[in-house]
Parts: structure tokens; sequence; C-alpha cells
């Protein structure tokens, strides 16, 4: 994949990926039960200090979008107001080194802004004869010659699988740093999308912000954990909805089906049945059949989707093509109760976005939950896609 910049200097790159729910304010909304700022020489907040923050800003970055200007100008002041709050060195250490991991991954993350990118997780210790091995070579695989590249952990097992298929050139690694595993495979060793990290939440946060479908192998704790993250922020509407597919080898199943079939039983039966999750939530996931019905699943998703975000309570749904009003009929005759007030329509875009304004869009003000219906409403749309 040949990199295209997204700055100034390369204007019209867009990502694909958007943040749901944009932040109108960074500011906390409720601060009563932190303790009182302490007494510092001079406020990081003064008029003054903001003018000399401001100075700097202009001498560092010149001319730049106003808010921009003022998210960066919120962040050095919070960064200042930590020493007179009296954090400790390892806190400071921990704060500051993620603050240039995440700036770090961006960077590298930014060269490639235009194509879908698929982030696989899966077992360290799938041995590479294994049957979900070579099930990972083939998925990735089929969607690099689809045009999308893979985010992996950048380690052997699973890891290594979603970086053979697409090769090196279509592979990012997200390493984490541990002391039993002290290098990444070696399909991606030296590469300059490896980033290694320090934090499983920075690291985190790149695997789910940065791609458009999160696919899943079998794994260990590590697996479990990210899958259920990913649940956990699709469910919740912390972020966007992708789609999350669940992989088995070939001939991974026994009597008691197979490890996804198990995982399944298990959330049906612990927790849909006891109430722990909703019905609904079952849209969340899709547990394909093979590589090849995986790849589908995910490409499927986009066919007239592209994707969302909220402008206040109005979810804002990106389409590449204009539904009819028929097909808007089915929408609200079959997803009404996901519509606070008023109806789901057709819109241009908002006048608050700014990206992506070419697309149609499917607009209703959202009761903000019940996110499995969501998915099952975007599932609706992309079914008129050959209408």
């Amino acid at each position: 994949m040949t990199p295209s910049s997204n700055n100034p200097a390369h204007p019209g790159s867009e990502h694909n990926r958007v943040e749901l729910d944009p932040p109108t304010s960074t500011q906390p909304k409720n601060e009563q039960a932190a303790p009182p700022e302490p007494r510092s020489v001079q406020r990081a907040d003064d008029g003054e200090i903001q003018e000399v923050i401001v100075d700097l800003i202009d001498k560092v970055a010149g001319r730049v979008d106003e808010y921009d200007a003022k998210l960066v100008r919120e962040l050095i002041t919070a960064g200042l107001k930590l020493l007179p709050d009296g954090r400790d060195t390892g806190e400071l250490k921990l704060m500051t080194a993620a603050m240039k991991e995440l700036r770090y991954a961006y960077r590298v993350f930014g060269e490639y802004p235009e194509p879908h990118k698929v982030t696989i997780f899966g077992s360290a210790r799938t041995p590479e004869d294994h049957p979900d091995y070579l099930a990972a070579v083939e998925f990735s695989k089929i969607m690099a010659e689809r045009g999308w590249m893979a985010i992996t952990g950048a380690g052997d097992g699973i890891m290594k699988a979603g970086h053979e298929g697409p090769g090196r050139e279509s592979s990012f690694g997200v390493a984490i740093r541990l002391p039993f595993e002290t290098s990444a495979n070696t399909v991606i060793a030296g590469d300059e999308k490896l980033i290694n990290f320090r934090y499983f939440f920075t690291r985190k946060l790149m695997f789910l912000s940065q791609a458009e479908a999160v696919v899943c192998f079998p794994g260990g704790f590590g697996t479990l954990d990210e899958c259920f993250e990913a649940l956990t922020l699709i469910q919740t509407g912390k972020a966007s909805i992708v789609p999350v597919v669940f992989v088995d080898g070939d001939g991974e199943r026994d009597e008691h089906g197979s490890y996804w079939d198990g995982w399944i039983h298990y959330t049906k039966t612990q927790l849909e049945d006891r109430g722990w999750i909703s019905p609904e939530d079952n849209n969340l996931f899709y547990h394909a059949k093979d590589p090849q019905d995986a790849a589908d699943h995910v490409t499927n998703f986009y066919s007239v989707y592209h994707s969302s975000r909220y402008v206040r309570d109005e979810l804002v749904i990106r389409v590449k093509k204009v539904l009819t009003e028929d097909q808007i009929k089915i929408l609200n005759d079959e997803f009404s109760v996901l519509v606070k007030s008023g109806d789901i329509h057709m819109s241009e875009a908002l006048s608050q976005e700014n990206d992506h304004l070419d697309l149609p869009r499917v607009v209703f003000t959202h009761t903000r939950h019940k996110f499995g219906l969501v998915r099952a409403l975007i599932d609706r749309i992309n079914s008129f896609a050959d209408a």
C-alpha cells in the first residue's frame, strides 16, 4: 500500500473511520469530586499564561483551525496543571508516555487514511500448521485482495498469520512490550508500520479506532478481553458500529461444537438468559462459516453503509446511495423503537458536519440505546444494495 499523507499538503484525504460521538467540549462536566486546585505560582488558565500558550502554538504550527488550536491549548493547560497538583513521578511518566505513544501511532496510521483496515485478534500460541492459523492466513489474504490492510498485535500465532496473508506491505503491527515476547514476527519486523506500545490501553485504542472491522480467531485471555471490549464499546455507543466476526479453522468442531460455538453458548446461557445482555445484542457479532464467509460479511457491511456519527441527538448514517421512499418507509416500520421523536428520513450533510459531505444521509433522533438494533438497521440498509 502506498502511503498518502493526511496533512494540509495533501487535501482530499479522508479517514474511512470517524468518531461516532465527537465531544462538543473536552472539559469535564462535573469536577466536584476532585479536590480544590492547589495554589501555584500562577494558574495555568490565567489569561497571561493562556496568551503565552497561544503564542507558542502560532510559533510552532502557524495558522491552524481555530477549534483544533483550542484543543491543543487545553491539552497544554492540563499538562501545566499536573505539577501544582502534586502528581508523582510515576503518574507523570504514565501520562507522558501514553501521549507520546498515541501521537506516534496516529502519525503512522495517518499516512494510510484511505485503505480500509481490519483488526485481527487471536492466540499468539497457535502453531503454523493449525487449522486456525491457516484460516487466518486465508482470510487476511482475501481481504488484501479486496484492498484492505490488516492490523494485528505483531506477535506469532494468529497475529503472524494475519500478516502472512496480506504480506508486509499491507500490514500494520501494533506490538506490546512484554518480558516474554521480545520481538515482532518475521513478516512485520523492522517495518515502518510496526508500532511498539508500553501500555495495553493505548494499544487497544489503536486496534479499535483505526479499523473498519474486527475479526476474532480462537485465543486466550487476551483475545477474549479484546473481543469483549470491542463488543462493549459498540453495545454502549462509545464506538462506531463495525462488523465483529468470529472465525474457526476447518475441522475445529468436536461433539461440543467449535470454539466460538462454545463462546456463543456461554453468552446465551450465562449472559442473555440471566438478563445481563439483551437479545438484540446478538446482532453485534457474526459467526462465520469459513474465511470466505467472514470476508464477504465484512465487505457486504459496506455495500451501502459508509459510516455514522451523532450531531447532538441526531444519528447521522452516511450511505452510498439515496434510499427510495419505500425503503425509508420500511426502516420506519421496522425500527420505530429506535426513534425518540420524528421519523427516519433522508438528508444532505448537516451543517455541523465537515467530512464526507458528498454522501447522502439517513437521519433520525435516536433514543441512544439498543445499539444491537442499530446494527440490524444497518444490515437492513445494506439489504437495499441490489434493489
